[in-house]
């Protein structure tokens, strides 16, 4: 399949000189969905997870299904506000400002082995932020998953010890 004719991509979104990547042209076509469910469990068939922690909101729709497939718990992380339990929190950059995730502390056992899924991996800050708080947690990262990632804006500079893995590469246009 070719991922790249699935992917929609949107010139100045969110604000001027930003190319936006939209994975939800993939999800809606099942044959482009099923493709990268079937990549990403190929790519972690062989790894040790106890669970997967999914970003808000595009990584819900890919981590839900892996993690159900695998019949591990599924962990949401959410932006700020959103969460009604007791939650740690991360602020984090953005290529395009600043943003807060939470998750629920009690979701996040020491000890425990997590895959972090978003659906694009730009400046790595998001998928960075939740990483360390599966770490203050006393857990740990197994992974990092993502449909898409632009190294141009240099993610691996912060996530590179958690082997992140993408299923297409854009740089720059």
């Amino acid at each position: 399949m070719d991922l790249d004719k699935a992917i929609r991509k949107v010139p100045d979104f969110p604000k001027p000189g930003i190319l936006f990547y939209d994975v939800t042209s993939i999800f809606a076509d099942p044959d482009a969905f099923k493709y990268v469910l079937s990549k990403m469990s190929e790519l972690y068939k062989d790894t040790d997870l106890d669970g997967v922690i999914c970003i808000e909101s595009r990584g819900f729709l890919l981590g839900a299904p892996f993690a159900l497939k695998r019949s591990v718990p599924l962990v949401l992380a959410r932006k700020s506000g959103k969460l009604p339990g007791d939650t740690i929190a991360k602020s984090y950059s953005l290529e395009y400002g600043e943003e807060i995730l939470e998750i629920h502390k009690a979701d996040l056992t020491p000890g425990k082995k997590w895959l972090i899924v978003d659906d694009l991996i730009a400046t790595g800050g998001t998928l960075e932020a939740v990483a360390y708080m599966v770490e203050q947690q006393g857990a740990e990262v197994a992974g990092i998953f993502s449909i898409i990632g632009l190294p141009f804006l240099s993610y691996k500079n912060k996530i590179a010890r958690y082997n992140p893995q993408t299923l297409i590469d854009y740089e720059g246009e």
